[in-house]
């Protein structure tokens, strides 16, 4: 499938629900002086680019947050979709066909991960601005480990080998490879509907490379610890303050 032309409003999506087991009430938890979630708002506010940002969540009190840092929270979202099993590319279909009901014409979504504050409205535009026509842009960092140099699989009677390639002595000498981060995904219209049915590997996906620093995703106390340390140490990147 090809990319929509752009003929409506690029949106930015937050998906925050309430019941997170690795860090309860990660979502709202106090961040560099905010709940969590608003860095990801202040963010899509000062992006240029963006022509609204909205949030879909199922706790009352996430809302609450989401709406005292600037964003529009037009729903509680249905239990269904708020389940540990529910994927999210049904939830932010979801929201953007609400929005469409109420009369907004839609080109682009962002989908910006609230446990990813490292970012920037700079990382924002970039990825908007990478490939205009894409399906699908989303947000990458150099992986840690290589398929072509040190990842392993099982091949049976215990034994394991390499999971692509013969093996090379040297890391310089395999393709780089990358990991998706989480943090930003730039959706044509038609492709979110086509992916949110067929999976996010039905659509063609361009990568926007950002550095490991940024990439965290804060999933346990540790890694929030972990944040907190990083945002520090790089002042506070540009676009978290609001």
């Amino acid at each position: 499938m090809s990319a929509s032309p752009v003929c409506g409003r690029t949106i930015a999506t937050i998906c925050a629900r309430g019941g997170s087991k690795g860090l309860p009430g990660k979502n709202i938890r106090p961040f560099a002086g905010r709940p969590l979630i608003a860095h990801t708002i202040s963010q899509a506010l000062h992006c240029a680019d963006i022509d609204g940002v909205y949030v879909s969540t199922d706790d009352a009190q996430i809302a609450q947050a989401a709406r005292a840092a600037g964003a529009a929270v037009p729903f509680l979202r249905p239990a269904e979709l708020a389940t540990d099993e529910a994927g999210k590319l049904p939830v932010i279909e979801h929201l953007v066909s609400h929005l469409e009901r109420e009369g907004i014409p839609i080109a682009r979504i962002v989908d910006l991960q609230p446990t990813s504050p490292l970012r920037d409205s700079a990382d924002i535009s970039a990825a908007l601005h990478l490939r205009p026509g894409a399906q699908l842009v989303a947000s990458v960092t150099a992986a840690a480990d290589n398929p072509y140099f040190n990842l392993v699989e099982e091949v049976g009677e215990g034994l394991v080998r390499l999971c692509k390639g013969q093996g090379s002595a040297r890391r310089q000498d395999v393709p780089p490879v990358y990991a998706l981060n989480g943090s930003i995904y730039v959706w044509d219209r038609a492709a979110l509907a086509h992916a949110a049915v067929h999976g996010l590997w039905s659509v063609g996906v361009a990568p926007y490379v950002m550095p490991r620093w940024k990439s965290v995703d804060i999933d346990t106390l540790e890694d929030f610890d972990y944040v907190q340390w990083l945002f520090g140490r790089h002042a506070a990147p540009a676009g978290s303050r609001g």
